[in-house]
Parts: C-alpha cells; structure tokens; sequence
C-alpha cells in the first residue's frame, strides 16, 4: 500500500511481505557475484549492478565494490555516477540517483524502516522515497534516511546522518544533518600559504 507522498506500508504476512522477501532473496542471489569484482572488471561490474537493478546503466557508470542491497529493482541510475565500496542502499521505497552524483565509501541510503511504537514494530515495514539530484557529493560514512531529498550541487559531509530535505547547492552536516553554508562556483582565488 503507498501514500500519495510515496511512503510505503508493507504489512507482515501479506502478498507485498511476501514480495519483498522474494526481493531481498533475489538480491542475495546477485551481490556475492558483484562483490566478487575488482575495480579492473568495470565493464563486468556494469553488466552485473545492471542486472541487479533491472535497467541497463550507462558506460559511464562506475562503482567499486563491495555493494549491498535489499532488492536493487527500486534503484535507478543515471550517467556519470560513482559508487564507492561498501556501500548499502535498502531500496523498498526507492531510491532515484541523478546524473554526476558521486557517492563516497562507507555510505548508507535507507529507505526503509519500522514503527517506533513496540507493540507495532515488528508488524510492518514503512518505506519512503530518497531522491538525490544531479551534481551532488555524498561524502565518506553518510547516511540518509527516507523521505529525504538532497538537492542539486549540494555536499553532505562526511559521517553526517540526513533526515530532512537538503537545499539545493548547500554544503550540510552533522547529526542530525543541517546547513553550513550556500555553495556554488565562485571566481575566488585561493591563497597559498608561502
């Protein structure tokens, strides 16, 4: 069942439960073999996370494993996207990656979660789109929850947890994320120490 907000809400023992686990199975069955890969196999490892996601990605895709996912089929792709290794996307809600997105090692994009409540957590998983726009740096240990988009040209910097909307071309961290400061190309010179 999905919200017009996009958020997911699979109850336990259902035909989406059983779906999802289905999914994550699948997954299981497709990352050892990618993560078998070493960064010379980048045409292999192409053809592989292509395979995983269920799109072609373009040539100029390029990931390092190891990578791990729940499903995979809920990521899409788009050109001159860099993924370092370690990374985890838990994909149920969705997670939509723009063109020149770079996404640094140790990085963990969450979509899916459980209620708070301790009678209701185990009795369904709620999932929430992710969205990461063009041009964005993802730097080292970040996580992202979902429901969260990061706007284009931003940086989150390393070791920040992102639960809200990040403003386009903003530098955020921290945890919870916030605001630093604006960014953008600027004509500054930058002086040399002598």
């Amino acid at each position: 069942m999905s919200n017009e907000d996009g958020t997911k809400v699979i109850p336990r023992r259902t035909p989406e439960s059983a779906a999802m686990v289905a999914s994550v199975r699948r997954a299981m069955a497709i990352t050892p073999a990618l993560n078998r890969l070493t960064y010379d196999d980048a045409e292999e490892i192409r053809a592989v996370f292509s395979d995983l996601i269920g799109s072609k990605v373009d040539d100029s895709f390029s990931l390092i494993p190891p990578f791990y996912t729940t499903g995979g089929e809920n990521i899409r792709v788009g050109r001159n996207v860099f993924i370092n290794q370690n990374c985890t996307m838990y994909d149920l809600g969705g997670i939509d990656i723009a063109d020149d997105v770079m996404i640094g090692p140790n990085v963990s994009i969450i979509t899916s979660g459980h209620p708070v409540e301790p009678s209701q957590r185990r009795a369904f998983v709620i999932a929430k789109p992710i969205v990461i726009e063009r041009n964005v740096w993802i730097a080292a240990g970040v996580t992202i929850i979902g429901g969260v988009t990061v706007g284009e040209n931003s940086v989150v910097g390393a070791g920040s947890v992102v639960t809200k909307d990040v403003p386009p071309n903003t530098l955020v961290g921290g945890n919870p994320a916030l605001v630093i400061r604006s960014i953008g190309d600027s004509k500054r010179h930058i002086r040399k120490r002598p």
